[in-house]
């Protein structure tokens, strides 16, 4: 494919990013969004810091870097990482991750792949170019627009230049990528690979379907948080959607991409789990590609439940709703009343739906339970929650 093929999915270039800065800069949401993180007495020095880069790297590292961890900071009681001393900044990868905030999970990774020298391009849906001021801040930052929608015909094309877009940024030009294990966020809590995200990645290349995805790198990362910034949000959508068909508002995905910037974290862990090579090379050559696809989805699916981080509760939540006393050494009573607030304070902003109590709350503990049944149902290791 020529370059001229990839002008509506590319990030910004050098030039480009310059413009766009000059836009961002100008943008009633940009000040507002420093004024709220930073407070106003911060907010010209930060638009400098902005305005003053001279390329996309500069802008992230002056700029994003310190707005991301002032979020952080602000939403968060604590970050720890796992994995991140095995990576190398000349082995680019696919970083296929389990996802769960709309901008967040991506965003902080990107900033903490800095500190190892790696810079990293983040494939991004184009339902989530909900304004100019949003489409400018998230293609200086290397987003990859994917478009989902249109005839078979079309997402197939989109398809093929997705992957072979991607495909061009790890082994040409050294920039790893980060894509969702599948297409939206997990409301479930339940996070499971699309074969269909490895069948795109496989469009593009030479040779056997293995070597193809070799060539990719693929490593899983895994997010966990202790509390789900937009967990009600998720609940309501899994509720009403059990009932009817769900529509979102106008500006929904706008209130998802906000609420995870101002929503409560508590503690954050991310995890850089190994390389799926040899587990393509363990698969026998004698299977279908779909069969094979299937099998590397299930296995990225046991490295994500491997190394997702078990906080309190998780394990209070899975006795919750199994009726169970059976992890009750893992959390004490602070840990069941932060909980309970938790869940009074959801049906409170339910209320309206006019819902059947008993069922919200299952759904509400399902969340926070699964991160723990899966590891029980692989047979992984249970750790005591740090």
């Amino acid at each position: 494919m020529k370059e001229i093929d990839f002008e509506n999915i590319r990030p910004y270039n050098e030039e480009d990013a310059q413009q766009a800065i000059q836009r961002v800069i100008k943008q009633h949401e940009f000040h507002s969004i420093l004024s709220f993180v930073f407070g106003e007495d911060k907010v010209e020095d930060m638009t400098a810091r902005a305005a003053g880069s001279k390329t996309i790297t500069e802008f992230q590292r002056n700029f994003m870097r310190p707005l991301v961890w002032e979020i952080v900071k602000n939403t968060a009681e604590n970050l720890s990482v796992s994995g991140f001393n095995t990576l190398r900044p000349e082995i680019p990868h696919i970083l296929i991750g389990n996802h769960r905030d709309i901008t967040l999970d991506s965003s902080i990774l990107a900033t903490l792949l800095q500190d190892y020298n790696i810079l990293m391009a983040i494939t991004w849906g184009d339902n989530l170019m909900v304004s100019p001021f949003v489409t400018d801040l998230g293609k200086i930052n290397r987003t990859i627009t994917v478009f989902r929608g249109g005839s078979k015909r079309e997402i197939l094309l989109n398809s093929k230049r997705l992957s072979t877009y991607i495909r061009k940024l790890i082994t040409e030009e050294n920039l790893s990528v980060w894509i969702a294990q599948r297409k939206g966020r997990s409301k479930n809590g339940d996070d499971r690979t699309d074969p269909g995200v490895l069948k795109m990645l496989s469009l593009s290349g030479k040779g056997h379907l293995s070597e193809k995805i070799k060539s990719l790198n693929i490593r899983p990362v895994c997010v966990s948080y202790e509390w789900e910034p937009c967990d009600i949000q998720k609940v309501k959508e899994l509720y009403v959607s059990s009932k009817k068909n769900y529509v979102k508002s106008k500006d929904e995905d706008l209130q998802s991409i906000l609420g995870g910037v101002v929503g409560q974290k508590g503690r954050v862990h991310y995890a850089i789990g190994k390389t799926m090579n040899e587990e393509m090379e363990s698969l026998s050559p004698d299977m279908r590609n779909n069969e094979r696809l299937q099998r590397l989805a299930g296995m990225i699916d046991v490295e994500i439940f491997k190394n997702y981080r078990l906080w309190t509760n998780n394990f209070l939540a899975w006795d919750r709703l199994n009726h169970s006393n059976r992890f009750s050494a893992q959390y004490g009573s602070d840990t069941e009343q932060v909980f309970d607030k938790h869940i009074a304070k959801m049906l409170k902003k339910l209320e309206s739906l006019h819902g059947n109590e008993e069922e919200i709350i299952r759904l509400f503990l399902s969340l926070y339970a699964q991160p723990l049944q899966n590891k029980l149902s692989h047979d992984l290791p249970v750790s005591t929650p740090m």
